[in-house]
């Protein structure tokens, strides 16, 4: 246990210190080959790791490319002016409608996608309001929030969604029928818990004359019209798949390589800027540091937490749900959410409760929310921001996280059990 946890240790360190310039993905791809050097993972057990991941990898870089698209084409931006036409230049109106927004977002495009399109989209329209930095700060922060606590509907939503519902072969109808409640439960009580947190640096008004038109934001009119029908389509792909147990990935990389195509077709996008520019370090990323923590795996992690979770699962619903949530939630926090989803999942194998499982996709979805490294899309956040020059700190970000995580994890486990 001690190498293992080290190597974990050390490997984490350089991902959030990112030593000049040393990329995520960089780091745990070379944590990965320490870990198979020092025996603490085999040959053989990156190949779990890779069929544990694979769907959920390929999903991700699927939906990843269909919102750059979309992004290109000014959906995106189209869908925050829209938002911000609608608040008729109230500034607590325009911060809800904001949170709403990013909920959508995050559950049909994931918790990443949410963070890479929206963030720097919100960032600008922010800029040209002229608000002021606490102000701007607020938006922000409850962007990044929902980012995560929104990516519960649908098995895409999240790359942890995709993960356990292979695991435990959990279909695409069943997955939505168990958590459209907690879904809705989140968002509400995410814009309740952000609204009392931040509102005293939310404006009673704002010039929303300052903003571009919708309409004018689009670059293909007919691409952009189209677009609404594909995602229809592609939704219902899902769907379908779930009949012949079709992977979530076929539809998802599908879709997005297909909807590249139609754009590039119609001149609307270069192609080759769209791989080039999508992040691909969070592939690596995901893949390194799942094995890593395989090798905490491998020295007994999953037995403590197994003897964990037999006893939450010997007490009464609520007191099994809620800890499970809260014990995936401080893991997720403190390990990053990708690792901690499958060490649970293997955990959960041998425990025969359904509603727990959910409770770990609950835990993992919304617990990274802590801390800055708990989840890839607050990574990409923060990366993000910082190429804009917006640098937030690790204690400014944990002392929020720590704030606002805990009361809506529990409201939605509780809507759960």
């Amino acid at each position: 246990m001690l190498v293992a946890s080290i190597i974990f240790l050390i490997t984490l360190l350089f991902v959030i210190w990112q030593p000049r310039g040393l990329q995520i993905g960089t780091t745990a791809v070379i944590g990965a080959v320490v870990a198979l050097v020092a025996g603490v993972v085999s040959i053989s057990d990156v190949w779990i790791v890779y069929d544990i991941i694979w769907d959920a990898t390929l999903a991700f870089i699927g939906i990843i490319i269909l919102s750059m698209v979309l992004d290109e084409i000014g959906f995106f931006e189209w869908a925050a002016l829209k938002m911000a036409k609608l608040s008729n230049g109230s500034g607590h109106k325009m911060f809800f409608y904001s949170i709403i927004l990013g909920a959508i977002v995050s559950a049909l495009f994931a918790n990443d996608g949410a963070a890479l399109i929206l963030t720097p989209i919100l960032l600008a329209k922010m800029n040209i309001l002229r608000l002021n930095t606490k102000t701007i700060l607020a938006f922000l922060l409850a962007g990044g929030f929902i980012s995560d606590s929104a990516s519960l509907p649908f098995v895409f939503s999240n790359l942890t969604n995709i993960v356990t519902a292979n695991y435990f072969n959990i279909g695409f109808a069943e997955f939505i029928s168990n958590m459209i409640l907690p879904y809705f439960v989140s968002v509400i009580a995410t814009m309740a818990v952000l609204w009392v947190v931040l509102r005293k640096d939310i404006p009673q008004t704002v010039d929303i004359h300052l903003l571009k038109n919708p309409e004018d934001v689009i670059k293909s009119k007919a691409l952009f019209n189209f677009s609404w029908f594909f995602l229809a389509i592609l939704l219902a792909g899902y769907f379908i798949g779930d009949a012949y147990n079709i992977p979530v990935s076929v539809f998802a990389l599908g879709g997005g390589i297909i909807f590249l195509a139609i754009a590039s077709f119609a001149k609307t996008v270069e192609p080759k800027k769209i791989i080039k520019e999508a992040p691909w370090q969070v592939v690596w990323f995901s893949l390194g540091l799942y094995i890593v923590v395989y090798g905490l795996k491998n020295a007994g992690l999953t037995d403590y937490i197994t003897e964990v979770l037999v006893y939450l699962n010997s007490q009464s619903e609520v007191v099994a749900v809620v800890g499970t949530g809260f014990l995936a939630a401080f893991l997720s926090a403190f390990m990053n959410n990708m690792p901690t989803i499958m060490v649970m999942d293997i955990a959960l194998t041998d425990i025969a409760n359904e509603a727990m499982i959910y409770a770990n996709i609950v835990g993992c979805n919304l617990g990274p929310k802590m801390t800055p490294f708990g989840s890839l899309a607050t990574l990409l956040w923060l990366h993000t921001l910082s190429k804009k020059g917006v640098n937030i700190s690790f204690w400014s970000y944990s002392k929020f996280g720590l704030i606002v995580t805990p009361p809506v994890l529990l409201v939605v486990l509780l809507s759960l059990s």
